[in-house]
């Protein structure tokens, strides 16, 4: 999973407000116009798409940070916002994500699912990071589940780190062989790991049993790879680390990764059901810590094949930012 340590442990900082609008024209008249909501006491953060579709882009600036006030002015931002606001009836929060110290991150997506609003607000409500993006948006994949009913691959309860159906909320979701995956960590007030950082055993997924989500076969496994310390370094070479692929009929496929170092119990012809132990959970490949990363294709080949949105066997859908057992 990619910057995934980072991104826990990273002090909150200023993000750089984006959009894809031109910002040449119309500054002059949009800054004499009065802020439909200045004066009124600070807002709530989930207030925060209503105030900016309001029109209350002052109320918005005087809550950000200094040094983020000093990088986006508040004519940058009236500007920016009510260009890409254009066309917006409303937004609807995606998520909530702890974030660094104590603070919270909130996405936002508008009803065409066509763009998404990021904002990141410390301990005391002030906005550290603000950022309007277009998304990308693939309907036709969306729609269509695997035929194969999938349970979760572990026991208890583990937390989403990345999970959805767009980027905000899933880095995976602009890359079509992983688009649906997965990555879960195991957490504890706001925090995947107690003690030393840098160590593997202090991440409390680190060791947890790694289950088969559905009955299959194996097709390939990698059982060799050294698991990243200090924790943080990646394995670019070999970014699955040690895996397991799954065949379970109907051209599906599932791909289990980042295993512990020769902890896989399982070897390529083995028929398994679901909820068998394969092995145990590690921080091996491209992994910035210990974690699950999950995602189903319809291909064994992990560059050549098209991600499935996975059929999980339950009702409600979950994405990043939600605890799941």
């Amino acid at each position: 999973m990619k910057y995934l340590r980072t991104f826990l442990i990273l002090t909150v900082f200023s993000i750089i407000l984006l959009s894809a609008c031109n910002t040449e024209e119309g500054a002059s008249e949009e800054s004499q116009e009065e802020d439909a909501n200045e004066g009124e006491e600070p807002m709530e953060p989930k207030e925060l798409t209503d105030v900016l579709l309001n029109g209350g882009y002052e109320r918005v600036h005087s809550q950000m940070s200094k040094s983020f006030q000093d990088e986006v002015s508040l004519e940058q931002l009236r500007e920016l916002g009510k260009e890409f606001n254009t066309g917006v009836t409303t937004y609807t929060l995606q998520s909530e994500f702890p974030y660094g110290n104590g603070g919270q991150q909130y996405v936002w997506i508008d009803d065409s699912g066509s763009k998404g609003i990021i904002a990141v607000f410390d301990q005391d409500e002030i906005i550290q990071g603000l950022q309007m993006m277009p998304l990308a948006i693939y309907p036709e994949t969306d729609e269509i589940y695997t035929e194969t009913v999938f349970d979760l691959p572990f026991q208890d309860e583990w937390f989403v780190f990345w999970g959805g159906t767009n980027s905000l909320v899933n880095y995976h979701y602009d890359y079509e062989n992983q688009r649906y995956a997965y990555d879960f960590v195991v957490m504890n007030e706001d925090s995947s790991y107690e003690g030393d950082p840098t160590l593997n055993e202090s991440y409390y997924a680190f060791g947890k049993e790694y289950l088969a989500p559905a009955d299959g076969t194996v097709v390939h496994v990698e059982n060799s790879v050294e698991d990243n310390e200090p924790v943080g370094t990646m394995n670019e070479e070999q970014p699955f680390g040690n895996y397991v692929i799954l065949d379970h009929g109907n051209e599906e496929y599932s791909f289990l990764v980042h295993f512990k170092h020769q902890s896989i119990e399982v070897e390529e012809g083995d028929e398994i059901k679901q909820g068998d132990l394969l092995g145990l959970v590690g921080n091996s490949g491209n992994s910035s810590e210990p974690h699950i990363h999950f995602h189903v294709a319809d291909s064994p080949d992990p560059a050549d094949s098209k991600s499935i949105r996975i059929n999980f066997d339950r009702d409600e859908e979950f994405i990043q930012g939600d605890f799941v057992e």
